[in-house]
């Protein structure tokens, strides 16, 4: 039986589209648009996403990455973009407002010891407080083994907001716990008698390295690195000076970037830049005095800064030595220009993706990587 010329057209335009439907699903997926900055150019990848409100990100030597999720979740990330079921044994966490499962770092020889340390808001018979856990990560058993709490706040006051939470080991193998005001306790920030609104510096142990500065004197607890802090939830080490450099959020603006010295005063709640949120009244005595340490870099309005990293790989040469912070409230990345201590200038990226950028880390490829809180994802910028 002959088929008709029409019949026989009609399959071959068939035969033509399901050809041209399934070279389409097999192309590689278009290169995102380039986005032009100042110094260097970029693109924005989606390396993982179906992340719930992620706070913390942690590169792993095998290529793997670590990362919290706020309600009490951990979790392994492959480098292409799986993630793994939540790693058992993590501690119970108060998940409530801004606190939750937060920080999270390997130790200085996890290739040896596979410790690895994680900041949570842990519950209390009164109400919560910021603490630190150390365990022995079984990566392969999807398990946290030995856990073992080596740092608590005494004080643990109800309330939902300002934890502080971000850890940063020194040269030296010391920890730095960043820890805040609470809220609604913004004075005890000034009282060296008390962990609210402090930097503390342990040892991985929780022990009080001899050279603290208020080791021995009354009244102050050891492990206070420093004090007047409100809410540090961003922090990183200098890669030159090996300083630790942190950020905190301000009220209505007030905003800072600091280095951070030992035993030194950084003013909150009594020398600020910020405003109380229902008056819009100055808050303490103003915003300079002899003994507070000025910040690096303070934002009015405010942009409630978060994760930070100092850039120091080779994907973006002209980068190097910047500092990178990410932004809740300004839903962007800052890209800070320094000479030594000094700030030199700002540029603002990223402000069309609407999104909170949790934290800020640098690869072992030698690029960013950002979390992003909004839509629950990885992202990765590569060079442009």
């Amino acid at each position: 039986m002959l088929i008709p010329s029409s019949l026989r057209l009609r399959a071959r335009i068939a035969r033509s589209l399901i050809g041209v439907l399934a070279a389409l699903a097999a192309a590689p997926v278009i290169a995102q648009p380039v986005v032009r900055s100042e110094a260097a150019n970029f693109r924005i990848s989606t390396v993982a996403s179906g992340l719930e409100t992620p706070w913390s990100l942690a590169f792993l030597p095998d290529g793997n990455m670590l990362v919290t999720e706020r309600p009490g979740r951990l979790r392994v990330v492959t480098p292409d973009g799986k993630l793994s079921a939540p790693i058992r044994n993590v501690p119970r966490v108060h998940a409530a407002g801004q606190g939750g499962l937060l920080d999270v770092v390997i130790g200085p020889d996890f290739a040896r010891d596979r410790l690895i340390w994680l900041s949570f808001a842990q519950p209390t018979q009164k109400g919560a407080r910021t603490a630190v856990a150390r365990a022995r990560l079984d990566e392969s058993a999807l398990s946290l083994q030995d856990v073992e709490v080596v740092f608590a706040q005494r004080d643990d006051p109800e309330g939902r907001n300002h934890w502080g939470s971000r850890l940063v080991f020194d040269r030296d193998g010391n920890l730095f716990v960043t820890l805040g005001d609470r809220y609604s306790h913004r004075d005890s920030a000034q009282d060296v008698g008390s962990h609210l609104g402090k930097i503390v510096r342990i040892r991985p142990d929780g022990g009080i390295p001899p050279d603290n500065p208020f080791v021995g004197k009354t009244g102050a607890l050891p492990e206070i690195w420093s004090f007047g802090h409100r809410n540090v939830q961003g922090a990183a080490l200098h890669p030159v000076t090996g300083k630790l450099w942190a950020n905190e959020h301000g009220p209505q603006g007030g905003d800072e970037v600091n280095v951070v010295r030992a035993g030194a005063n950084y003013g909150w709640p009594v020398i600020t830049y910020g405003k109380e949120y229902v008056t819009g009244f100055s808050i303490g005595e103003g915003t300079q005095r002899a003994d507070v340490v000025p910040p690096v870099r303070y934002w009015v309005p405010s942009i409630a800064p978060s994760g930070m990293t100092f850039y120091t790989g080779d994907a973006f040469p002209k980068w190097k030595g910047n500092l990178f912070v990410g932004a809740l409230r300004g839903q962007l990345l800052v890209r800070i220009e320094l000479d030594g201590e000094k700030f030199v200038r700002e540029e603002r990226l990223l402000t069309e993706l609407g999104s909170r950028i949790r934290d800020v880390r640098q690869g072992p490829d030698g690029k960013l990587y950002l979390l992003d809180e909004t839509e629950g994802r990885i992202l990765r910028l590569d060079p442009g």
